[in-house]
């Protein structure tokens, strides 16, 4: 028998914890609605040893609190009002920064309503062992529980109720420790609220409250030099006195409210901003309403935007529009002398400088126009910390060793970033290394922004700072999972087996046991998370029997439980060149899940039946046990296949699977798939301890590759179609949308122009057709090249909800599918999870999870997960272009007849600029700048770069694109990386070494 006991509150306690208001409904009623809280007297104030709290488990303040600042030696807590997390969470996550922390309820609601990133951090913070945090719920407790007042905003009742919270904890550690008669007082550790507000901090003072300002605590700090770097720029700190009374550079953004009425009226238009990677002075705008991009000319029309700001745009009157420039403007060389205390001097000249460039610019020959505009308002902006280095041009060289404060610019490691303004004290211990820069601030009286440090990552070109520095850049999750993470794999831990199979066992349940099948797995070399395998077999009717199995992650990572949150957030598994940042726990990702050869394990199969002509004739799925028989690499299995004295039963099914594959490529083709490239390059690595790069040469592709390729596609089709009809309004498909054909027109007009050859792009078919004919009987490599090109006029394909848009625009234009998903990587894609449990419901296997029957909850899942998948392979590729100038490095170091550095390779020229080509170097996959310091003729319409004779009696010499040259190839110190780029210089038809 349990007794419950209900504590009736008095007429005075239901009055504070109730409030009444009204409402409006939709039609207009008015209700009235109450809302209550239940207050207790028992909610613990974390502090270890207090003798008024009931004891509470986890208690992490220390008794005595911090007793090392300068104005509070008697040991004391902060209590940090919201806008200290908002602002300043840099210097809050800082080791440096030991101080015990007191987080109120109220701010912690505040925070989340107010920057949903900056919560996450700070639950991250909460959970932290090496924070002193605690989490006290004042809204529920009786003597902290403030309502709000009539009249009062809803941040004065915050800014009230954590000034209550502050008198509370200070009143309480007096209650605890009361004077013992005869004996001296005892020393009381305090707790000081900390606040920018200056209204919030002046009431307090008036209350008798221990408070402070950020900067005025960090100045009394031990570590007080490195701390106060973190401060964010403009919070109380200060400023360069020339700042006062400088003409404004850039125009106010409009209101948010005329911003969101002009673009609901069609004058004003919402979009991405892209910076130009040639032309700093350059960038662009995607807006649907327009065929091309709207264009962005000078620094006074981007207005103050970053690559990646959500921004509005006004487009000119069709008169003013322009064509992008031709020529390659480099920041660094153009504004090489710039000052980062920003004289007003200098700021005039910037103005002109940038007028001038722009004029010589404008002078050339238009040959294409589109939208051009102006930015008028930012809606979101993508400010993050930034991977930098300090340009040590700007640091004053009176003050090399000193620690006083001075001015630096932060140079980003990507190009598409403007340097940063950041004052510092630590710039000569910053020297030479790879530091992180958030953006705080950018006024329309700055050319630049402004930013303050947040932590170095080690020198430049150091293996360790190089590969954090790239995870960062390109904002990749790779911290080491936590334990609450850890606790929900399975707790036999390596020793996991799949049960013997017996009848009632929850595993086996609804479960066909595939393992007497002949089923392999086929992958790059050295793959360890291993998410797919096939079979084929012969029916008896002359028909053949196919199967897809994928690993069963689903079965372990279940929904709602901190791995399945940690899975969600990363999106993807990461694969760099000699690392990989796994989606999920190794001990799943590259063990259980794993379909490793001669191991049972769970899987989800998909089984067709099919003719000998590929037709479908059936297709079933099923969870599923398998035992891979062998796991291949790409090549291991086309030696297998291609081997007549083979002729076992699973090389016969390699076989199978073989001609099925050709069939079904053939039949995609057929319906106007692509068949497109991308370079491709393999890496030769010393070894897996050292990891050095010592040679790199083209990624070579087996039939194999191809096979494997189809049934992924066939499978993941199959799997759409399915999950669409089981949820018309929640499946998680992937689409492809068919690119503007305005993204071909230069490739049209390039290959009309230069070959005589026209690019059909009316359709997917169309254009594949096309494609084939881009032929060059002299040149192999031309067709090739041209498919690369094509590539990068398409769209990127996206994941995104069916019920989101319209059955029509479901298509992938790339497969020429009508439907498709992803399904047959689960271990490294976070989509594939969700889709798995679509299909599991599909069939009735088990019970769709309440969140996948969300359109809002799928849809922002699938927007994180289509950022992380963006980012992932901008990292990869960033990783491959770091050790390919490695692996040439080491390349051209062992080769005693070619100069310490330099290798010299044949390449195609894709693109001409005024002063300077674009080229790709087909056999290494990688493209690079070769710019003439030397006057040229450039022809925009025929694509062509001319290079006059530098003497009497020499010819002239043209270049044009599409041509091949031979390119020395060496490896330089980046500006912006600070490690090794591949730099070219033209060799044939001419040396441009000297030019």
């Amino acid at each position: 028998m349990v007794e419950i006991t209900i504590r009736r509150r008095n007429r005075e306690d239901a009055v504070f914890t109730q409030r009444k208001f009204f409402k409006k409904t939709a039609r207009g009623k008015v209700v009235k609605v109450i809302r209550e809280r239940y207050l207790r007297d028992d909610v613990s104030c974390g502090i270890e040893k207090c003798r008024e709290c009931i004891f509470t488990p986890g208690s992490r303040l220390p008794f005595t609190g911090a007793l090392d600042h300068k104005f509070f030696p008697n040991g004391h807590f902060v209590l940090p009002d919201t806008n200290v997390f908002l602002g300043q969470m840099d210097l809050m996550e800082s080791s440096y920064f030991k101080t015990p922390v007191i987080l109120l309820q109220t701010v912690l609601e505040e925070v989340r309503h107010r920057s949903l990133p900056l919560y996450n951090r700070l639950k991250a913070l909460m959970k932290s062992d090496e924070k002193p945090t605690w989490m006290f719920y004042n809204e529920f407790r009786s003597e902290t529980a403030v309502v709000r007042e009539v009249g009062e905003t809803p941040n004065d009742r915050n800014d009230r109720a954590i000034r209550v919270g502050t008198s509370w904890y200070n009143t309480h550690i007096s209650l605890t420790r009361p004077p013992i008669r005869g004996q001296p007082l005892p020393t009381l550790p305090t707790v000081v609220l900390l606040t920018d507000d200056v209204g919030n901090r002046s009431k307090a003072e008036k209350d008798g409250m221990p408070c402070s300002s950020v900067r005025r605590y960090v100045e009394g700090m031990p570590e007080s030099t490195q701390l106060m770097d973190l401060l964010t720029a403009g919070s109380n700190s200060i400023e360069p006195t020339t700042a006062a009374g400088r003409p404004p550079l850039y125009s106010e953004y409009l209101s948010t409210g005329v911003l969101m009425a002009g673009v609901k009226a069609g004058q004003l238009y919402q979009g991405h901003f892209n910076a130009n990677q040639f032309n700093f002075l350059e960038g662009s705008v995607n807006v649907e309403v327009y065929g091309k991009p709207v264009l962005l000319i000078g620094r006074e029309n981007m207005n103050r935007a970053v690559h990646g700001d959500i921004v509005v745009v006004e487009v000119f009157n069709e008169k003013e529009w322009k064509a992008p420039t031709d020529e390659v403007v480099d920041q660094d060389f153009t504004l090489k002398n710039d000052d980062a205390e920003e004289s007003d001097e200098e700021g005039d000249r910037a103005i002109v400088d940038e007028r001038s460039l722009r004029t010589e610019a404008s002078s050339h020959p238009i040959t294409e126009k589109q939208p051009t505009g102006r930015i008028v308002g930012v809606i979101k902006r993508n400010w993050r910390a930034y991977v930098c280095h300090i340009d040590n041009t700007t640091l004053n060289s009176s003050t090399t060793t000193s620690l006083s404060q001075q001015t630096v610019f932060a140079i980003p490691v990507s190009r598409l970033l403007p340097r940063i303004r950041m004052r510092t004290r630590q710039a000569p211990a910053l020297l030479g290394q790879k530091i992180l820069v958030t953006i705080d601030k950018w006024d329309i009286t700055s050319r630049y922004p402004e930013g303050h440090f947040v932590r170095a990552l080690g020198k430049v070109e150091s293996k360790e700072a190089e590969q954090e520095s790239l995870l960062l850049e390109f904002d990749v999750p790779y911290r080491p999972f936590g334990k609450a993470i850890l606790d929900c794999l399975p707790s036999e831990g390596e020793q996991w087996i799949v049960p013997p199979k017996r009848d009632g066992d929850i595993i086996w349940r609804d479960r066909e046991d595939l393992r007497q099948l002949n089923i392999c797995s086929i992958d790059p070399p050295g793959c360890q998370d291993i998410d797919d395998a096939l079979h084929a077999r012969q029916l008896p009717n002359g028909n053949i029997e196919a199967g897809v199995h994928i690993a069963d992650v689903s079965h372990f990572v279940l929904p709602d439980n901190p791995m399945d949150a940690e899975a969600a957030a990363r999106g993807t598994t990461v694969y760099l060149v000699d690392k990989r940042i796994d989606m999920l726990p190794a001990l799943l990702g590259t063990n259980l899940c794993s379909l490793r050869p001669f191991v049972e394990r769970l899987a989800f199969s998909v089984i067709w039946e099919l003719t000998p002509d590929a037709k479908i004739v059936d297709v079933r799925f099923t969870k599923s046990v398998i035992a891979s028989k062998c796991a291949f690499t790409y090549e291991e299995a086309q030696i297998r296949k291609d081997d007549p004295h083979q002729q076992d039963d699973l090389t016969n099914s390699i076989r199978l699977l073989n001609t099925l594959s050709q069939k079904l490529k053939a039949g995609r083709m057929a319906a106007g798939a692509l068949n497109l490239a991308s370079p491709e390059v393999k890496i030769h690595l010393d070894s897996a301890e050292s990891s050095d790069p010592i040679d790199v040469e083209q990624k070579e592709l087996c039939e194999t590759n191809s096979l494997v390729e189809e049934f992924m596609l066939l499978a993941n089709i199959s799997v759409a179609q399915r999950i669409h009809e089981a949820f018309p309004q929640t499946a998680v498909l992937r689409r492809h949308m068919p690119p503007p054909k305005t993204n071909f027109e230069k490739l049209q007009d390039i290959l009309q122009r230069r070959r005589g050859i026209r690019l059909d792009v009316t359709s997917s078919a169309a254009l594949a057709a096309s494609l084939d004919k881009c032929i060059d009987p002299t040149e192999p490599a031309f067709n090739t090249l041209v498919r690369i090109m094509a590539t990068r006029c398409m769209l990127s394909a996206e994941y995104f909800c069916s019920g989101s848009v319209s059955k029509e625009a479901f298509g992938h234009y790339g497969l020429a599918s009508a439907i498709y998903t992803h399904f047959t990587s689960p271990i490294r894609r976070y989509a594939d999870v969700l889709v798995h449990r679509q299909l599991a419901a599909a069939i009735s296997y088990s019970p769709l999870h309440a969140s996948l029957h969300s359109k809002t909850h799928v849809e922002r899942t699938l927007d994180v997960v289509n950022r992380r998948h963006r980012m992932a392979q901008m990292a990869g590729r960033a990783s491959v272009e770091f050790y390919v100038g490695l692996a040439l490095k080491a390349r051209a170091e062992r080769s005693a007849s070619i100069g310490a550095g330099k290798v010299t390779e044949e390449a195609f020229v894709i693109r001409t600029f005024r002063n300077g080509l674009n080229v790709f170097v087909s056999k290494l996959g990688i493209e690079g700048l070769v710019t003439f310091k030397r006057k040229t003729k450039f022809d925009a319409d025929d694509y062509t770069f001319t290079i006059p004779s530098s003497g009497s009696g020499g010819e002239d010499v043209t270049i044009a694109v599409f041509d091949k040259v031979t390119v020395r190839i060496e490896v330089e110190k980046d500006k912006n990386t600070q490690r090794g780029k591949v730099k070219m210089s033209l060799v044939k038809p001419l040396d441009s070494s000297n030019m």
